[in-house]
């Protein structure tokens, strides 16, 4: 029995399905922490997280077994054991779980008990879900080990508590959400301190898988609830925590606490982060994206400048006889601020081919959305022939207003490979924008300064599809349409809950009807970064043939 330990906390992003490069990542990290008596990592950090339906492959789990046993034989060498988390065959049934890895074999295993079934999780279609665990016995202190779930949870923690153990460790897979770091610390895990009396370590990964982004912002809290360390968030990060056993049970010495990203530096952070690894983990040499002039593809270059660098974005100006001077000077101007190339290829040429193809058919029929939509798929050609060409991959600039209403053209502007808007409304878009003029990113690789003209955030924001046009034409002004979407999709009120906080009626069942409609176009959306509790795709699940509407 010892009364110190040192226990380094390994904040890491994790690439899925690269089992041999992740526990080689794993290796490098460990010879880092050699003061230490064990290293942690976190949730699945072996397979990777979430590796969703790759988990069910028999050659997968055979191989992460395989893996993790490399892993164990390591520990022979006397350095620091490992906790690391992966998944586990056992008698026929599939289990989250996480092993202590120390003197050359697996010393312990636990199994996940509590499976999430919710928002972006559906670990219950996958995993079985193990009993409640016993602490793990490590130079005879008892670690408790609540795996994510289980310590969002009291009953796991609170029958760890039970059954001996002596502080806990949490290894987490946590998603970033909107104020969900400060959550974790002051609400959640704080509930588990003050029901068990224990200290306790919560360790996050960093980094984007797909639609999901990791923000890290792991921490320690000691048994009296005060916080001894917070790791930074967005990094990759390794931590020693000084632990000693006294009268009153284990202490963490206190380290350095960093102050996590307040809004919106979270989210730009979070699209940011979600870019970078989407981009490289997927090996292209860089992005592509329509340059309009507008508000929309002026922040996503310059999300794509700070996770890529500028001379990794290619910008291109795509005008028609309907786009104003104003804003081919606007979009040239950001491209210079953000440092990226920038091309102008007209599409004239190619609507009047469309327009001569096409006059036989539309000879009877007046010019309508038909014509605007030909515009947007013109784009949407042209950008992924380059995209094809060159091996960039094309960003689409679609924000969460739009995509709600069905206010974008499938097969045109929702055509690419990635959007780091989708779930960002467009208020939201408006602020990021307005902070990044003022701040650069800790994370970011961009430009010092400002990146977009102030007459991009301030003009009407328009589609240019036909003379004048302003979005306002077709849909409600921005920060009423997307208080009543927010209303309508972040919390899932009725027409009548929402017409009772003082929006007109009829405008409220126009849009909810909009909603529905589009769920179609959002099926065939490309991915992009998650920042709230409903993003389309992961969080809320429509049908496509839907005919229920709650204002009738």
């Amino acid at each position: 029995m010892t009364n110190r330990l040192n226990i380094a906390m390994a904040q890491l992003n994790q690439r899925v399905g690269d089992l041999a490069g992740n526990a080689g990542k794993m290796l490098e990290w460990r010879a880092k922490a050699t003061d230490a008596d064990l290293i942690v990592f976190p949730e699945q950090q072996l397979i990777g997280y979430p590796a969703e339906d790759l988990v069910l492959k028999p050659a997968f789990a055979a191989r992460a077994a395989v893996e993790l046993a490399k892993l164990a034989e390591a520990t022979a060498d006397g350095g620091p054991a490992m906790l690391v988390g992966s998944i586990f065959l056992d008698d026929g049934a599939l289990y989250n779980g996480i092993a202590l890895l120390d003197g050359g074999q697996i010393a312990a295993v636990r199994y996940k008990h509590e499976l999430p079934n919710y928002g972006t999780f559906d670990e219950k279609r996958i995993f079985a879900s193990g009993p409640l665990p016993e602490p793990m016995l490590f130079k005879g202190v008892r670690i408790g080990v609540p795996i994510c779930e289980d310590g969002w949870l009291a009953p796991v923690s609170l029958h760890l508590k039970e059954r001996g153990a002596e502080l806990l460790i949490s290894t987490n897979g946590s998603p970033y959400e909107i104020d969900k770091d400060d959550r974790r610390l002051e609400e959640v895990f704080a509930a588990r301190v003050r029901e068990t009396g224990l200290p306790l370590m919560f360790l996050n990964r960093v980094g984007g898988q797909d639609e999901l982004v990791f923000d890290g912002s792991s921490f320690v809290l000691n048994a009296d609830g005060a916080a001894a360390h917070r790791l930074p968030d967005w990094e990759e990060h390794l931590r020693m925590t000084h632990w000693t056993r006294g009268d009153d049970g284990w202490q963490c010495a206190d380290g350095p606490k960093a102050l996590w990203e307040d809004h919106p530096a979270d989210i730009y952070s979070a699209m940011v982060t979600g870019l970078r690894d989407y981009v490289n983990t997927n090996g292209f040499p860089g992005v592509v994206l329509g340059m309009s002039g507008g508000i929309d593809s002026a922040i996503c270059a310059a999300i794509a400048a700070d996770a890529l660098g500028p001379d990794r974005v290619w910008c291109v100006m795509l005008p028609s006889r309907y786009t104003s001077q104003s804003s081919l000077d606007d979009a040239a101007q950001c491209a210079d601020m953000i440092g990226c190339r920038i091309d102008t290829i007209p599409i004239s040429p190619a609507v009047g081919a469309f327009d001569a193809m096409l006059s036989g058919s539309f000879a009877d029929r007046d010019v309508d959305i038909t014509e605007e939509n030909i515009q947007s798929r013109i784009r949407g050609v042209t950008l992924m022939a380059l995209s094809n060409k060159f091996g960039h991959m094309l960003l689409t600039t679609g924000n969460k207003s739009e995509m709600s209403v069905g206010y974008a053209t499938i097969y045109g502007d929702m055509a690419g490979g990635y959007n780091p808007i989708k779930d960002a409304y467009k208020m939201t878009v408006f602020a990021i924008s307005e902070w990044r003029n003022a701040h650069k990113p800790r994370i970011g690789l961009g430009r010092d300064g400002p990146v977009i003209p102030d007459n991009i955030i301030t003009k009407p924001p328009s589609a240019e599809l036909r003379p004048d046009q302003k979005d306002s034409d077709s849909l409600p002004d921005y920060p009423v349409l997307d208080k009543m979407l927010h209303a309508l999709v972040e919390e899932e009120r009725s027409v009548d809950e929402v017409v009772a906080q003082g929006f007109d009626r009829d405008t409220v069942v126009r849009i909810e009807r909009l909603l529905y409609l589009a769920e179609y176009k959002r099926r065939q959306a490309p991915p992009g970064v998650k920042l709230g509790t409903r993003n389309f795709g992961r969080d809320r699940r429509y049908p496509i043939t839907n005919a229920f509407r709650s204002g009738r």
